[in-house]
Parts: C-alpha cells; sequence; structure tokens
C-alpha cells in the first residue's frame, strides 16, 4: 500500500470514529423548553407559557418579565368578535419608562402557531415594530395568522398560550368598555375601568407524578 492509500485509510478512520462523536454532542443538544409565568391581575390570575418555536417574541416577552416592566401596567382593550371569540390587550401602552426597543416580526407562517383559543401574540403597528404589548386570543381568530388577510399580510406572531385562567380572560374581555375612548376602529374596545396587572413572574411548572 503506497503513502497515499495509506492516508486516506487513516482519515477514513478519523471521520469513522468522529462521526458518532458529534452525533452523541448534537443529540445531547436539548431543545428549548416552555418557560411558565404568572399574570397576575385585579380580576384574577392566568397562568400561561411561551413557545420555543418563537423564540425571538418569547425572550422579548420574557425580557419583560423579567426586568418587571409589566409590572403596574393594565390590561386596557378588550375586542368582541363574536358571542364566542375576541381579544383582550395589555401591557406597557407605550410608556416610555417601560418600554424596549422593537423586535423583529415572526410570522405564523414560520413558526407554526396559530391564534386559537388562548393563544398569546404581540400587538405592533408595522412588522417590527412591537416592543411590550400584548394580547391573548378567545376563541379561533385564524384571520391574525400570516397570509390569511390580504395578499401579503404577515400577521401578527404568536409567542405562547394560556394553560390556566381562560374564565379570567373571559372575565377581562366582558368588563365594561369607555363609549368614548379609544381611536378609529378601537373606539368602544377601551376597558373603562381598566384591569390592573399587579405583576408577572416566571414559574416553575409542577412536577410530572408517575404512574403507580
Amino acid at each position: 500500500m503506497n503513502r497515499w492509500s495509506l492516508a486516506l485509510a487513516a482519515l477514513s478512520f478519523v471521520l469513522a470514529v468522529a462521526a458518532p462523536a458529534v452525533a452523541q454532542t448534537q443529540d445531547a443538544a436539548a431543545p428549548p423548553s416552555p418557560v411558565r409565568v404568572a399574570i397576575e391581575t385585579t380580576a384574577g390570575t392566568i397562568l400561561a407559557e411561551t413557545d420555543p418555536r418563537a423564540p425571538v417574541t418569547s425572550a422579548n416577552f420574557l425580557r419583560y418579565v423579567d426586568e418587571r416592566r409589566f409590572d403596574g401596567a393594565d390590561f386596557y382593550r378588550g375586542m368582541q368578535v363574536g358571542p364566542a371569540a375576541g381579544l383582550i390587550q395589555g401591557g406597557t401602552s407605550g410608556a416610555p419608562e417601560r418600554v424596549l426597543p422593537p423586535i423583529a416580526h415572526e410570522p405564523t407562517s414560520e413558526t407554526g402557531l396559530s391564534h386559537t383559543d388562548g393563544a398569546l401574540s404581540m400587538a405592533r403597528f408595522d412588522p417590527g415594530t412591537a416592543t411590550g404589548d400584548f394580547f391573548i386570543i378567545v376563541g379561533n381568530l385564524g384571520s391574525l395568522d400570516a397570509g390569511r388577510g390580504a395578499p401579503g399580510d404577515p400577521g401578527f406572531a404568536v409567542f405562547g398560550r394560556v394553560i390556566e385562567g381562560m374564565e379570567v380572560v373571559r372575565q377581562i374581555l366582558a368588563a365594561p368598555k369607555s363609549a368614548t375612548e379609544g381611536e378609529g376602529f378601537m373606539r368602544g374596545q377601551m376597558l373603562d375601568p381598566r384591569i390592573r396587572i399587579v405583576s408577572v413572574r416566571r414559574v416553575e411548572a409542577a412536577p410530572a407524578t408517575s404512574a403507580e
């Protein structure tokens, strides 16, 4: 066997040994996990969790949580679409002392998420302008997904879901509204009085119980 054959054989051996090691390293990397948060309001507590399929939007929401920028803010809007559908909106409401820089838009066409019952999604103006205002879906509002409205419509960015406390969400949606507050299509949707967000904190998931 000449020296080139020996070199090729040695390279093949190195690759064969290295490949399982690389695969093992990749397998060991755990995927991101949902993060649970408790949204305590004057109407009750909503337990929600972020979705790793929307990493940018989830990380933004959790930064507001960890820096306590939602504490003392409000749910200020309730949009009723039908007898069993609508949304409630809350957050920083553009307060300069609370707002962080805007984030990139993560459309549902990329994340695979949808505006179904209990979904958490980001409020925005143009794509890429979302900061610290979010809304929670009641019922099914798939029309807010990317591509479901006008052609090329980027939709809104879903980043999590409510896992407990939808009765509180529905109570906020049904709360009294001002007949005069709000601009344009939002007139008549502004809560009066607003529902205070007392605090938003990360919480540990309940430990799994093994079958007896």
